[in-house]
């Protein structure tokens, strides 16, 4: 494949890859297998709790599943039938909403709605406030998180999914769920105190906080909510979660998972969250701090999570071993850091012109569909909504809308 030259190279290559993406979309269907396919289900659930209670037992219970993931990926599907993800939906609602403002055509905007719709449906049905979280129990470190419970890594997305398209196509209703979904973050969500100004927020309502791009999430979103609803409170909740991120921040630029003593490993995607929640509260605010943090960020980030040819590196410092080359998500969200900081960190350019034009030489599928993982043998070809075929579809849309912003 000819890798574009010029802008209007690339704004073409990239529009005929999106729109043929929306093709197999229509006939794939909005549900899919997930990363979390093996996991998902009773014996999956079993492996995992037992690999986190006894490592050794563990090991073996989980070692088939691993196995699998490596060399059969396709059998993910004896595992756990094919699931909607509220996360996924809000990604492809984005997307669309991202490729009407690049075309100009209306069709696109009418699937935006239509994902929102869909939203409006499937929140967490045991809460008074709109939330999300995930359709199955998942099985982590520190216990079961059961489905529906409203995770602060999924709602920021929802609700930055309703603020795009309500922009574009104002409804009440959606305003009013935008107001939901922020009381939901500043009351469901809970703060602890960490140092002598910062505050971690909780993950989901009922744990103790510590995850840095959780804070991260959450200070990007009540940023925008806060100029959205000009609100000077939220600010005030963003500043301390801002804090907390800042003071979690390695030396080297980079960040951890957590800042339990546990989970402290550096990876790519996670990487991106932070950088992502504090852009947004830098291009809102100014707040030089931030940019400070960024600039030493991504100068780790260029330096340690990119392999020689330039694509995302899954990890700079892995927990464990690892099956995978290089992952689908890694290259979505390292796309939408780009195009979003790029502005601010000119250097960002040609690391993105980079990964766009490896996306579409390498990971483009005959059907129009993302492949989903470079194993070190082969490639993972099962489409995963959420892993990541609506965060790639959302990253070019969004480069392909600036670009013609350029034009």
């Amino acid at each position: 494949m000819k890798i574009p030259t010029t802008i209007d190279e690339n704004a073409g290559q990239l529009r005929r890859a999106l729109v043929k993406f929306t093709v197999w979309l229509d006939g794939y269907g909005e549900t899919s297998w997930d990363h979390q396919s093996y996991y998902a289900g009773f014996f999956g659930r079993c492996a995992k709790g037992l690999y986190y209670k006894n490592k050794y037992l563990g090991i073996a219970a989980v070692s088939p599943m691993v196995f699998s993931e490596a060399f059969f990926p396709a059998a993910r599907r004896l595992f756990h039938q094919p699931m909607r993800l509220p996360i996924a939906d809000a990604h492809y609602a984005m997307g669309f909403a991202f490729l009407h403002e690049a075309t100009g055509e209306a069709g696109y905007l009418d699937r935006a709605t239509h994902f929102l719709e869909v939203l409006q449906k499937t929140r967490s049905p045991e809460y008074q406030e709109y939330c999300w979280g995930y359709p199955f129990d998942w099985v982590t470190r520190t216990g079961t998180i059961k489905k529906h419970t409203p995770l602060i890594t999924t709602t920021p997305y929802c609700f930055e999914a309703f603020a795009q398209v309500q922009k574009l196509r104002p409804r009440d209703e959606w305003k009013n769920v935008l107001e939901s979904i922020t009381r939901h973050a500043t009351t469901d969500i809970k703060d602890f105190p960490y140092g002598d100004h910062g505050m971690t927020c909780s993950y989901t309502p009922f744990d103790k906080g510590g995850i840095v791009n959780a804070s991260a999430y959450r200070a990007g979103m009540l940023v925008q909510a806060a100029k959205l609803f000009q609100r000077k409170d939220l600010l005030e909740i963003t500043t301390r979660n801002v804090t907390f991120v800042l003071a979690a921040q390695n030396p080297n630029g980079s960040w951890p998972y957590a800042k339990d003593g546990v989970r402290d490993f550096v990876d790519h995607f996670h990487t991106c969250f932070v950088m992502k929640g504090l852009a947004k509260v830098y291009l809102l605010t100014g707040d030089q701090r931030v940019f400070e943090a960024l600039e030493n960020g991504v100068r780790y980030y260029l330096k340690n999570l990119f392999d020689e040819d330039g694509m995302p590196r899954p990890f700079s410092v892995a927990p464990r071993l690892t099956v995978y080359r290089n992952e689908l998500y890694d290259c979505a969200e390292c796309i939408n850091l780009c195009v979003l900081l790029k502005k601010v960190f000119p250097e960002l350019e040609k690391t993105l012109d980079t990964v766009v034009a490896g996306v579409l030489r390498d990971w483009v599928k005959p059907d129009g569909s993302f492949r989903s993982r470079r194993l070190k043998f082969g490639w993972d070809n099962v489409p995963m909504h959420r892993w990541a075929q609506s965060q790639m579809f959302r990253a070019l849309s969004f480069h392909l809308r600036e670009i013609n912003t350029r034009l």
